[in-house]
Parts: C-alpha cells; sequence; structure tokens
C-alpha cells in the first residue's frame, strides 16, 4: 500500500469539504494507505500529516513518491499526474461552496474522464467509490505536453 497523496494547489479559497472526506474514509477503514496532504489555502486540519504549501522540489518528490494523487481540477496537477503516469482521481473544487470563482474545473475534470486520464469524483462523496475502481483503472497514455491540446480540442468542439 502506497502513499496517497492529496494536492489541493494554490489557489486563495478553501477546499475542506475534500479534506474532510479524506479523514470520514481514514476513520471508516475505507482508507488504509498512509495520506499526505497539502492543504493550501484551507481552514480545515486533517487528522493525517499536512502542510500547507510545498516547495516544488518537495512537490515533485511526494508525487513522485504517491501511488494515488487525489487532487482538484487543476490543470497544473493534472498535466502532471499524466505525463508521471499517476493514477488519480480529480475532485473538481465548485462556486457554490465557496471553493472558487467560478465552475471552470467542471470542464477540466470533464476532459479527465472523457480522455480516460484518471478518474472523477463529481462529488465528495463518491471518493471511497472511486478509490475502489481506481485499484483495476489504467490511465491512457497521452503525449506530454499535450494537456493543452486536449483542452482547446474540447471547447472548440463544445462550442459548436
Amino acid at each position: 500500500m502506497g502513499l496517497i497523496f492529496v494536492t489541493l494547489g494554490t489557489h486563495p479559497q478553501h477546499f475542506d469539504r475534500l479534506l474532510k472526506k479524506v479523514d470520514a474514509l481514514v476513520e471508516q477503514g475505507k482508507i488504509k494507505n498512509k495520506v499526505f496532504c497539502q492543504t493550501g489555502y484551507s481552514t480545515y486540519k486533517p487528522k493525517s500529516e499536512y502542510i500547507k504549501f510545498l516547495t516544488l522540489d518537495e512537490f515533485n518528490k511526494k508525487l513522485s513518491q504517491a501511488s494515488i494523487v487525489i487532487t482538484h481540477a487543476g490543470e497544473g496537477n493534472i498535466g502532471l499526474c499524466k505525463n508521471l503516469g499517476k493514477k488519480m482521481i480529480v475532485i473538481p473544487r465548485r462556486k457554490e461552496f465557496g471553493e472558487h470563482t467560478n465552475d471552470h474545473q467542471l470542464e477540466l475534470a470533464e476532459v479527465v474522464e472523457q480522455k480516460k486520464l484518471g478518474l472523477v469524483a463529481w462529488n465528495v462523496n463518491e471518493l471511497g467509490e472511486k478509490l475502489s475502481e481506481l485499484e483495476k483503472f489504467v490511465p491512457k497514455k497521452v503525449a506530454r505536453g499535450k494537456i493543452n491540446e486536449l483542452l482547446e480540442k474540447f471547447y472548440n468542439e463544445e462550442l459548436k
């Protein structure tokens, strides 16, 4: 059982509901792995080991150590996980919960799901189910540096 790296990025709004759900899954025994969280501007303090922010070197080290990455739907994190072939579960931040200024992360998560780059939990309550599905999931390999092209193609197709 490897490390689960929960990373919430550097956006200056909280993502407390994801951290609370991870804690709940650990307490219920549904997550048995060691968990490390990069919490960003979240106010909730997880019970697992955590830090608000990591240096780029520290972040890359945690990412390389992780067998599973649980991340917000940030383009940077998605691209890094894709490039490293990491198994990831993406959970979009939502405007309605005060986690972002708009809902663009829903669009990014849709690309992840459609292109089979990772699994998407559209609601934090799906996280346990997605962790179980992840055991058999193999991320699709996409050429390095192609995330911007995938997003542009997706947006252009949606606008037609």
